[in-house]
């Protein structure tokens, strides 16, 4: 078994742990700090929204322009006294883009480039979309992911309980707010390709955090039978059983759409690529984070404000008290579910020793096996 299987296992059987659960404040305070920075960049930059949405023209050049996309760039935002983004493609040919122009006026921009780039002004394609057609396309797009949402809080309400649902949809709105913020900082062109990345990031992250409830829903069945383990120490242990798949699932996803973010679009320039990679990128990185350090600690806040958790965390510190003098460590605790419960009232140590360990293999001996010589 490799390095990191093996440290898999020993998360997984609660050999080996962090304490995420302990330490939930700190990292409600790196989301928080996080989040208001993503805000406030879209409240200052706001967002580059493509022609898609705004409506405006496209002018597609013959191919092997001998002009660079600077010179392009400026013949355009002459012509029509609006910013332009010109992108050269593989064959050669510029594709350049003026937003909120109607037809008269994408006429006479057409006629200018011609002269100015030295084509005739019949080898130019335009293309328009208009300010309607964006603005139904966002509208779409809003209500796809209104729909997301709500379908993701029902499902997880029947599948798991409420407070996992809202933990959840929290997590969500964390990371979406992120990654347009992060657009917003940056200054990539918002298109229809951003919003499939977006949603296809939400997916991911939904996933992770699935992963992380159903180990915790597994491991605190009838928890309020036993008197060993609080809520917030399995919940803990259900982020440590599930850590390495969650950081192997990230990692795999995030190697080809880094590819994709810096060596198609920033190496190569392949500038279309970067409306989608972009999302993926900060949005997996992103719902990784929340899957482990806003959702299930949340969840953990919600369920302790129960009587009957506050009534279970009681009794667990009072037979530890009595047991040991000293609340043992999370990550030495056995959960119930992991093969090693001896009862449900039991509160023997978690970790056994030395003495414990000689008294076991000397239990039997001296007593009768029953078989007469």
């Amino acid at each position: 078994m490799s390095k990191l299987g093996q440290l898999g296992a020993r998360l997984h059987h609660g050999e080996v742990g962090y304490d995420f659960i302990k330490n939930r404040k700190l990292w409600y305070g790196v989301s928080i700090l996080i989040t208001v920075l993503a805000i406030a960049g879209l409240a200052v930059r706001g967002l580059h929204m493509g022609i898609e949405f705004q409506g405006g023209a496209v002018f597609t050049t013959p191919k092997n322009m001998s002009a660079s996309v600077s010179q392009a760039e400026e013949y355009a935002e002459e012509a029509s006294g609006h910013d332009a983004i010109v992108q050269k493609l593989g064959d050669g040919s510029l594709r350049i883009q003026i937003a909120a122009i109607d037809t008269s006026t994408s006429d006479r921009i057409k006629t200018a480039l011609s002269e100015d780039l030295g084509v005739e002004a019949e080898q130019i394609n335009a293309d328009l979309v208009g300010p309607s057609w964006g603005e139904q396309i966002a509208n779409k797009a809003w209500q796809g992911l209104g729909i997301f949402l709500v379908l993701v809080v029902i499902y997880l309400a029947i599948a798991f309980e409420w407070r996992m649902a809202l933990a959840a949809f929290i997590a969500l709105i964390h990371d979406i707010t992120i990654t347009v913020g992060v657009y917003a900082l940056v200054g990539f062109e918002v298109t229809p390709g951003t919003v499939i990345g977006l949603l296809t990031i939400l997916g991911y992250s939904l996933y992770d955090t699935v992963v992380v409830f159903d180990s915790l829903k597994e491991q605190t069945k009838d928890i309020t039978k036993q008197s060993r383990w609080t809520y917030s120490e399995i919940a803990n242990r259900s982020i440590n059983g599930t850590l390495v798949r969650s950081v192997n699932t990230t990692v795999v996803a995030l190697l080809p759409v880094a590819g994709l973010l810096f060596i198609g679009g920033g190496v190569l320039g392949a500038g279309m690529l970067n409306d989608i990679s972009l999302s993926l990128f900060v949005g997996l990185a992103a719902g990784a984070y929340s899957s482990i350090f806003i959702a299930t600690p949340l969840v953990a806040d919600l369920k302790e404000l129960e009587p009957s958790m506050k009534s279970l965390k009681k009794r667990v510190l009072a037979k530890r008290a009595q047991g040991t003098g000293t609340d043992d460590e999370p990550s030495r605790v056995r959960v119930p579910g992991d093969g090693h419960d001896d009862g449900p009232d039991d509160a023997a140590a978690a970790v056994v020793g030395p003495r414990d360990q000689s008294a076991s293999r000397g239990h039997g001996r001296g007593r009768p096996s029953g078989k007469r010589r």
